[in-house]
């Protein structure tokens, strides 16, 4: 036997041995994802792909069927046998409808369930729970404008007038081109629910009926590039032609949805994106989709799909006067790493994707040899009615993280609360309180 021949013969054979490690049924699809069309317009059929071709199919491809905003990933085993994942992307509360009548496997979503479809569910098991709430992504909410605009930045509170209808000339808002023409994805659309949250529902507003609603991302965001008077929300990888402003939220800084402020969370737009696995009812394919989503490769096609990943790296912070100056020293000497760690709601316990974090945070620091004495914990925390009750939690939750930290025989240099000061958010609701409850770390 040549040498080619029998690299070939075991090539075949690993194939074979690698597209085996999942079942494929004899027939229909071996996994079905239903939900956000920010997730399965592009980032889930691209992370499919690289599932598929990690358990060795070849011929990896997608097909698109008659019905709009829905695809087939295709890959061939060794022996030519068609494996086959459904998509489809009619928006996120579909995925939860779609698991609950058992027509999807595991459920894609741009915001986290809410309680009415977490309760409805409850047969599926516990979908809040660790393994089954997975964040395989981090996006930023964008405020488009047509490229012309000359607005650069906005605040929540004229977003939510804008978008209710009582803002309705750019004038009133310091620009200039007349009537706003407002236009929003539609109800079924985690984007929609999050903006809603993060807007409208803070302040008691409804969208405005003349908003024009769309299922595609693509289409709103060329449409408001297109209309110079035109405003729109969008997730991240849909700025398109597009122009993005600042946004500013209560006292927070204006931000740009910047990839830096995104991976924090501080962004005040920014939000998670979700696979939902149910725990009693497990596709073992939607479990591999969720494990390879959260891995290196996977994190790395969250990216390239312009997606802000989860990988843990530093970056620098340029001190500025509106830091406290024990913050400002902290700047010109260390890195921060891109990552916040924070809380379920209402409890000093991390929350799902802190928990994830931890092990990318420890990875980093021994990759990065910081394990002794070169990492700093920062906590923050909303405002109360005693600072020094403030300062006091803020440093609490630091301390939370140190001990998971410790656990893993991570010395650390210090830890540190600076209570209310430099909110990301709007302390006014209960949204805006969670972002603010936070704990960075840094590294020298």
């Amino acid at each position: 036997m040549t040498l080619r021949v029998l690299f070939v013969f075991l090539l075949s054979a690993w194939l074979q041995v690698s597209a085996a490690a999942l079942p494929i049924p004899e027939n229909g699809p071996v996994l079905r994802i239903q939900g956000s069309n920010t997730i399965g317009a592009a980032l889930g059929p691209a992370l499919v792909e690289g599932l598929l071709e990690e358990q060795g199919l070849v011929k990896v491809h997608s097909e698109t069927p008659d019905t709009a905003n829905e695809q087939r990933v295709v890959g061939l085993t060794a022996q030519g046998k068609r494996v086959v994942v459904e998509i489809a992307a009619h928006g996120s509360s579909t995925g939860f409808s779609a698991l609950k009548n058992n027509s999807a496997d595991l459920a894609a979503s741009s915001r986290p369930i809410k309680d009415s479809e977490l309760a409805s569910l409850v047969s599926l098991g516990d979908l809040k729970s660790p393994g089954a709430e997975q964040v395989i992504a981090i996006d930023g909410l964008a405020i488009i404008l047509h490229p012309d605009n000359p607005l650069n930045q906005l605040n929540t509170e004229q977003l939510a007038r804008i978008f209710s209808g009582e803002a309705k000339t750019w004038e009133e808002l310091g620009g200039k081109g007349g009537t706003i023409h407002l236009y929003a994805r539609d109800d079924q659309s985690g984007t929609y629910d999050t903006f809603k949250e993060l807007v409208l529902s803070r302040r008691g507003k409804t969208l405005n009926s003349s908003a024009k609603r769309f299922e595609s991302s693509e289409q709103l965001s060329d449409a408001v590039s297109a209309d110079p008077q035109g405003i729109g929300f969008i997730g991240l990888p849909y700025v398109r032609q597009a122009k993005a402003v600042a946004i500013v939220d209560g006292q927070s800084q204006a931000m740009l949805p910047l990839a830096s402020l995104i991976a924090t969370e501080d962004y005040p737009l920014s939000r998670r994106l979700f696979f939902y696995l149910p725990p009693d009812n497990q596709n073992p394919w939607a479990a591999a989709l969720v494990d390879f989503a959260q891995s290196r490769q996977g994190q790395a096609i969250v990216a390239a799909n312009g997606f802000i990943a989860q990988t843990v790296h530093a970056i620098s912070v340029t001190p500025n006067a509106l830091m406290p100056e024990g913050y400002q020293s902290l700047s010109r000497h260390a890195q921060r790493l891109t990552v916040n760690f924070r809380f379920e709601e209402g409890s000093a316990s991390l929350d799902n994707k802190a928990r994830q974090d931890l092990a990318r945070v420890f990875d980093y620091i021994k990759h990065h040899d910081k394990t002794d004495r070169a990492v700093t914990l920062v906590g923050f925390g909303d405002a109360k009615d005693d600072p020094a009750r403030a300062d006091l939690l803020s440093k609490l939750r630091a301390m939370a993280v140190r001990r998971e930290l410790v656990k893993n025989g991570v010395v650390l240099r210090e830890v540190r609360g600076f209570g209310a000061l430099m909110p990301v958010a709007t302390n006014s609701g209960d949204e805006g309180r969670i972002k603010n409850r936070r704990v960075e770390v840094w590294v020298y």
